[in-house]
C-alpha cells in the first residue's frame, strides 16, 4: 500500500497570494495536478515536491510529511 503524503501546499500557496494556476505554472505542472496534490490525492515525485517548496520558499519538511501513525502501521504490516 502506498502512503499518501500530507501537505500544507494549499495553505502556504494562499498565504503567498498565489492561485493554483500560478503555483502550478511555476512548478511546471498542470493546475489539475496541483489540485490533486493539495487534496492529498496524488503523491508527487521528490523533484516535484522540491520545485513546489522552492516556489513557496519553504523546506521539504515544512510542506510535506507522512504521519507517524501511518508509517508505524505500514512498518508493522
Amino acid at each position: 500500500m502506498t502512503e499518501l503524503l500530507t501537505n500544507k501546499v494549499k495553505a502556504l500557496r494562499i498565504a503567498k497570494g498565489l492561485t493554483q494556476k500560478e503555483l502550478a505554472t511555476a512548478a511546471k505542472v498542470t493546475r489539475q495536478t496541483m489540485s490533486l496534490i493539495e487534496k492529498g490525492e496524488y503523491n508527487p515525485s521528490i523533484a516535484l515536491c522540491l520545485r513546489i517548496c522552492y516556489c513557496l520558499n519553504q523546506t521539504l519538511d515544512q510542506v510535506f510529511w507522512i504521519s507517524q501513525e501511518e508509517f508505524k502501521h505500514e512498518k508493522n504490516n
